[in-house]
């Protein structure tokens, strides 16, 4: 039996989307919006239901009948923290998501839009792995101060889905497997895979980790005490988005575009060159992190996302490495199809 699925990608300023008939797309599309038109629809549920109208207008466009439909999947978002896995949207979930008890991120529209387009329809909606999986061993979540648990917030679905696919190639199941896979994008997350779970990941969302395109990382504790209270910044918001999103590369280089970064090298800017290769410095130190939370047993290491497509770094991260177990680069993150 063949099934018609839709899938739903909501981000900051735009909401991905695809149609497959089973593991084949239909069609694939990207719907931009404004700043002005998000401020238009305030709030979850008002940007729930504009987003929806774009979502069956582009069904529309493209021919697809949403009664050829057999479920919709959408982005997972903030919700409380969950094992990894496909989750179909219930009261409890809706709730959640539409509440933004534990956070409020685009992400949260994937939910909402698919539970009410499928409610529409009579037919299942689902989430699969959102960023809050958490399957974190109890000796990970210790912080070294009583007063912060550290947490999972990290690149859930595409960590799995490359794990997955890499251990498909190979023969395996996902769940034989020791893998590290470390998602380099606008933020990076590094995991250690043991035998299907995440039991130790950096919080990309809260900053910890390496520093990535926007975020400053892990800093020392300190000195990050006296910036606070330096006067330089008028509220506790100001100060956390100066680190999640005027740190890392756009901090030293005005440029969170990695292209742009490796051209600067390219001319002899020797500064873009150590602060690049300072990036995959820190993420292959997170990597030999994980190997020591695997107790050595490394089966292969995955560098996934937007920047692996960078020979530059990804050569750079695997002679760092390469030692621990094989690399694999497998650039980009296709989460339509991982979701679909």
């Amino acid at each position: 039996m063949s099934y018609i699925i839709l899938a739903i990608n909501p981000g900051s300023t735009s909401t991905k989307m695809a149609v497959y008939r089973d593991a084949q797309p239909l069609f694939e599309e990207v719907l931009r919006h404004s700043r002005e038109e998000l401020l238009a629809y305030p709030g979850m549920e008002k940007g729930m239901e504009y987003r929806k109208r774009l979502v069956l207008s582009a069904l529309e466009k493209h021919g697809v009948s949403t009664g050829e439909l057999s479920a919709v999947i959408g982005r997972g978002g903030l919700v409380r923290p969950l094992m990894g896995g496909v989750y179909a949207v219930n009261d409890a979930m809706a709730r959640d998501l539409l509440s933004c008890q534990y956070g409020e991120h685009a992400s949260n529209l994937g939910g909402l839009i698919a539970r009410s387009i499928g409610d529409e329809l009579n037919i299942p909606s689902y989430v699969a792995d959102p960023v809050v999986v958490d399957e974190l061993m109890e000796l990970a979540r210790v912080s070294g101060c009583p007063d912060i648990e550290r947490i999972s917030i990290f690149h859930a679905l595409n960590q799995k889905a490359v794990a997955r696919r890499y251990a498909e190639k190979r023969g395996r199941s996902y769940e034989e497997l020791n893998l590290i896979v470390a998602h380099m994008g606008g933020g990076i997350s590094v995991g250690a895979h043991q035998r299907g779970r995440v039991v130790d990941v950096n919080d990309a969302l809260g900053g910890d980790g390496p520093f990535s395109a926007e975020r400053a990382g892990a800093v020392p504790a300190a000195a990050l005490v006296r910036l606070c209270y330096s006067g330089r910044f008028s509220s506790a918001a100001e100060t956390v988005r100066s680190l999640l999103s005027e740190g890392g590369l756009y901090g030293y280089l005005g440029t969170n575009d990695g292209r742009e970064v490796s051209k600067r090298i390219e001319s002899g800017d020797e500064e873009a060159r150590l602060i690049y290769e300072a990036m995959a410095y820190q993420i292959s130190r997170e990597i030999g992190a994980c190997a020591a939370t695997l107790c050595g047993r490394v089966d292969g290491i995955i560098l996934t996302g937007g920047f692996a497509y960078d020979s530059r770094l990804t050569g750079w991260i695997e002679g760092r490495v390469g030692f621990i177990a094989p690399v694999e680069i497998m650039p980009g993150e296709d989460e339509l199809f991982a979701l679909s």
